[in-house]
């Protein structure tokens, strides 16, 4: 009955409000990340990104990552580290903390996110002479 009237979904909606951490955290989650969904956490990363996984979502929809705290609204897919991007793309079934065959070399570098459209970002110096010269207007 409760079914058919909907009652249900209100159940299911306080249930993920509760899970969230209460309304406030709630409405932070999705004033940051514009859904709510409730799931299982299957790992941490180094950098604070959360993953987690609900079986009952549709395939390629059941995994998701939420972003650390620091990153606030400047979050993009490039601060995600390779092992997680693996999982989160179902290159592998299992977190990259229960693989025990991931090689793990001392010449293999620290994951860095991508600093493009920052100050950081890359800028080739060049040591050509220009073609063009900006116009300066004369002085007066």
């Amino acid at each position: 009955m409760a079914r058919y009237l909907g009652i249900d979904k209100v159940f299911s909606v306080l249930n993920i409000i509760k899970e969230n951490g209460g309304l406030r955290a709630s409405l932070y989650k999705l004033y940051r990340m514009d859904e709510l969904k409730l799931g299982t956490l299957v790992g941490t990363d180094k950098y604070g990104n959360k993953y987690y996984q609900n079986k009952r979502f549709f395939y390629g929809r059941n995994r998701w990552v939420e972003y650390a705290p620091q990153y606030y609204l400047d979050y993009d897919g490039s601060q995600v580290p390779a092992e997680w991007y693996g999982w989160l793309h179902y290159k592998t079934d299992l977190p990259p903390d229960q693989e025990p065959f991931r090689p793990k070399y001392k010449w293999m570098l620290d994951h860095v996110e991508n600093p493009s459209g920052t100050p950081g970002q890359y800028m080739p110096y060049s040591t050509t002479t220009p073609k063009i010269e900006a116009w300066i207007p004369p002085k007066k």
